[in-house]
């Protein structure tokens, strides 16, 4: 309640996004949050000093470690993610390995879904391994193969959902009832959704990562990755996995980036959404397409779990051709407006083909053991008029 005994109501998604944690009378009225470009932080006498040293006194030090615009960003995303408080890094990857060097150690157990990010899966099975500790990898649709996993008592559950790049969709609260069951934590990878789409932490998750080179940046401008959770897990990934063990400090002018990102977060996302269910539709009646996967479809394997989690099915799509792969690379090759390109969520509609380009640090055996097809596209729907990708679509198929 507030001081007059009202219910204070939270503010709207957007709302927060455009005004969390900023006040324009605090910076002599400026509209926009200034960009703080300083490498280090000075104090009026060395008493000061050791008491934001110690953590006696809340200040800034260096800016690996925080900085007034990020942290801008960090306290607007926790609101958006619903956590306590958040992290932001230098990309994506610096904040999977930032969480992952904070939270584990040799002889521990992480439990990962059987379909990953190539660079996720690379930093488990070729990175973390390497230091002892051990991955275990389950589908983590299979409630049942999900428990029998569990018995082992892993210390960490990870998963993406949807997933990249199929689109599996993996329920978030059952997952996380199990695993904490278990005593292990959840950490889920929101990039494909956004906060805006799902807000994994409200349905159980400890710890949520993004790419925030993607949908939260939105216009392809910018590398950078977040990381949500609890203060105390937040405190310990930043004091150890940001400062000490990757260095991946974001920069302040791309934390500005996406500050202003977030401010069309929730437009963009309706629009992303509704043109992918446009395209996913049209793909789904062309007779040169075998599979559309998109979480929209009635013909999704988990439309009522996607309807039930996510807010909106997203922007991305996932096909394959029935003359195979070699009829996908000579689909790609023929777009003349869609740009064959890694990364998704730009304004521009982004296609790339998994097997040999985001998925290619996966070996053949295991692309077919965690489910990325040589045939199958990678469609990142833009913000392009829909008229226009679908005749791109429809002259590449006709081929």
């Amino acid at each position: 309640m507030d001081g007059s005994g009202q219910i204070k109501r939270e503010k709207g998604f957007s709302t927060r996004a455009i005004h969390e944690g900023y006040h324009p009378a605090d910076e002599g009225g400026a509209l926009t949050p200034p960009v703080h470009f300083t490498s280090t932080f000075t104090f009026p006498d060395v008493e000061s000093a050791g008491a934001a040293f110690s953590g006696e006194q809340p200040a800034h030090i260096y800016s690996r470690i925080s900085n007034p615009t990020v942290d801008l960003l960090e306290r607007r995303m926790a609101s958006l993610e619903g956590a306590e408080a958040a992290v932001a890094f230098a990309s994506g990857m610096g904040a999977i390995t930032a969480v992952f060097w904070s939270l584990v150690e040799p002889d521990d157990e992480i439990l990962v879904d059987k379909t990953l990010y190539g660079c996720t899966y690379a930093f488990f099975n070729h990175g973390l391994a390497r230091f002892g500790v051990r991955v275990s990898h389950v589908d983590m649709t299979d409630e049942a193969a999900l428990e029998a996993a569990l018995q082992s008592r892993p210390k960490i559950v990870y998963f993406e959902t949807p997933a990249n790049p199929n689109m599996r969709i993996i329920d978030i609260r059952r997952t996380a009832t199990l695993a904490h069951a278990a005593g292990a934590q959840v950490i889920v990878d929101n990039t494909y959704a956004s906060p805006c789409l799902t807000q994994p932490i409200a349905l159980g998750a400890d710890v949520v990562v993004h790419s925030a080179t993607k949908y939260l940046g939105g216009h392809g401008d910018l590398i950078g990755g977040l990381a949500c959770g609890t203060q105390e897990i937040m405190d310990q990934i930043r004091f150890y996995g940001l400062k000490d063990m990757t260095g991946a400090a974001l920069a302040p002018f791309n934390a500005m980036l996406i500050l202003r990102g977030l401010k069309t977060l929730g437009l963009r996302m309706r629009e992303h959404s509704a043109s992918a269910g446009i395209v996913a539709r049209f793909l789904e009646a062309r007779p040169e397409v075998s599979s559309v996967a998109w979480p929209g479809l009635y013909s999704f394997p988990q439309y009522e779990l996607a309807a039930r989690q996510m807010q909106l099915p997203g922007g991305m799509i996932a096909f394959e051709l029935k003359a195979g792969k070699d009829a996908a690379m000579t689909f790609m090759n023929r777009l003349t407006m869609i740009q064959r390109a890694v990364s998704l969520g730009d304004a521009e509609s982004l296609i790339q083909h998994p097997a040999s380009m985001t998925h290619s640090t996966y070996t053949p055996e295991e692309q077919a053991e965690h489910g990325i097809t040589p045939g199958l596209i990678r469609l990142s729907v833009g913000l392009e008029d829909v008229e226009d990708i679908l005749a791109d679509i429809a002259q590449a198929l006709s081929a």
